[in-house]
């Protein structure tokens, strides 16, 4: 959009760039496009644009496809989007309160837009957090904040934020852009960033809870040793500096995020936490060696097999479903770890697992609870689902638990999870059962049934 352009269309809406909404609105039509195809937007895909403005950014995605919605928290911009673009979906609201949780039901999608300064960090993390629906993000942000985000070990700019963000995001720094492509002009120079989510098993494992809170502890007095700022945690410092290659004197900003990770890992050791690593081979075959009753179409038992052969032969046996709900009522959702036999990175219930030879639902209920999330809750039965090929050849019962968490994933079962609010997972189990679990599926459609 040219600035006459920009200009023009102010006066005709009767309004300003407003400073404390952060408004400083692009008109170099070449860095827009630019900016646009460094997401490279496919026809169909689903993009969101935070604050549009008057659509600079807007014209050339709408190009690529026309599956956008647009976040404006100014309503005299947000109606005037309304009448330019009334194919799109247009919110009027603020995105840093927006529940990202709705985009599930969209499929992957891709985030972009010129970023309040001031509330720049608070909206990366919200939709960055972890589980998160965006496959790419496209941000400009004030030139310190993409410099601190892209930064370096033992650099000034490398702290905390470079860290918190790294651990799940490739973080690139694009381009500079000077005050003088915006109008009014800002006092400082902006700067292009893409985020793109780490592949699997490109950095080691680790407890994100964890990571946060020692990343932040050891960053809180940045010139203070690093083996001062994590007393707390009792750690045997010279084996640790031992196992990181680093000096006992070394400070936080000199730890690269790969050692951070192999720091938070070893501090999980130290405290009696399981190493969060991927499952050994030992392990991979005590769970293929697991034995399963065997039973009729009457759920009655007839013999005993290994795990292995009951699937390979699609013999029927059991298994429990658990919904965890916390005091809103919302219901926690987890995504399979990719080292899972069936089904691997697909949402299931909040915990399930099969019933083992000799035990009974309920109490491999209460178990598969605290193995996934490390909680125990008061169970009650709330259905129960018949052995057929959607289900796996499984007899199920469900079960409903109360918990607001937090919860202590098992990686080796869990890859990510959150609570979500029940007409989200509607809508997304309607618009892409794709992403489920086919027991899972079966299990909800049992659940609102009932309610």
């Amino acid at each position: 959009m040219k600035l006459s352009t920009i200009r023009s269309t102010l006066a005709q809406l009767g309004t300003q760039p407003t400073r404390s909404l952060g408004q400083n609105f692009l008109h170099d039509q070449n860095i827009a496009e630019w900016m646009v195809a460094q997401l490279d937007i496919q026809p169909g895909e689903t993009w969101v644009e935070l604050g549009p403005g008057l659509g600079a950014l807007t014209e050339y995605a709408v190009r690529r496809s026309p599956k956008g919605i647009l976040i404006e928290k100014d309503g005299r911009l947000a109606d005037f989007l309304r009448e330019r673009y009334p194919h799109l979906e247009i919110i009027h609201g603020d995105a840093a309160e927006y529940d990202v949780r709705q985009l599930f039901a969209r499929g992957p999608v891709k985030v972009f837009g010129n970023l309040p300064y001031y509330v720049s960090s608070q909206i990366m993390f919200q939709f960055t957090a972890e589980p998160s629906p965006v496959c790419a993000l496209s941000f400009t942000l004030q030139k310190e904040l993409a410099e601190r985000l892209s930064a370096e070990p033992r650099t000034k700019a490398y702290g905390a934020l470079t860290l918190l963000v790294g651990r799940r995001w490739r973080v690139k720094y694009l381009r500079t852009l000077p005050p003088t492509v915006f109008t009014p002009e800002p006092k400082v120079d902006s700067a292009v960033v893409m985020l793109t989510p780490r592949e699997r098993g490109e950095l080691p494992e680790c407890d994100g809870g964890r990571f946060t809170t020692m990343v932040k502890q050891g960053f809180s007095q940045r010139r203070k040793q690093l083996r001062k700022m994590l007393a707390p945690y009792e750690l045997d410092w010279p084996a640790v500096c031992a196992a990181l290659k680093v000096e006992q004197t070394v400070r936080a900003e000199e730890l690269s995020l790969a050692q951070w990770i192999e720091l938070t890992n070893i501090a999980a050791t130290h405290g009696g936490t399981p190493h969060l690593t991927e499952p050994s081979e030992a392990t991979a075959q005590d769970i293929h060696g697991e034995i399963f009753d065997v039973v009729d179409e009457n759920d009655a038992v007839r013999h005993q097999a290994s795990r292995h052969d009951v699937h390979l032969n699609n013999w029927r046996h059991r298994a429990v479903h658990i919904f965890v709900f916390d005091e809103h009522g919302q219901l926690f959702l987890q995504k399979r770890s990719k080292w899972k036999d069936k089904h691997p990175q697909m949402w299931d219930s909040s915990a399930a697992g099969h019933v083992n030879a000799g035990h009974d639902y309920e109490e491999t209920a209460r178990r598969e609870i605290e193995e996934e999330l490390g909680v125990s809750a008061e169970l009650a039965p709330i259905g129960a689902l018949p052995a057929t090929a959607k289900t796996g050849w499984e007899f199920v019962r469900i079960y409903r638990a109360s918990h607001d968490g937090p919860f202590t994933l098992n990686p080796s079962e869990i890859e990510s999870g959150a609570f979500f609010a029940l007409d989200q997972i509607q809508r997304w189990v309607s618009t892409r059962p794709q992403d489920f679990a086919p027991g899972f599926l079966e299990c909800w459609k049992t659940f609102r049934a009932l309610e």
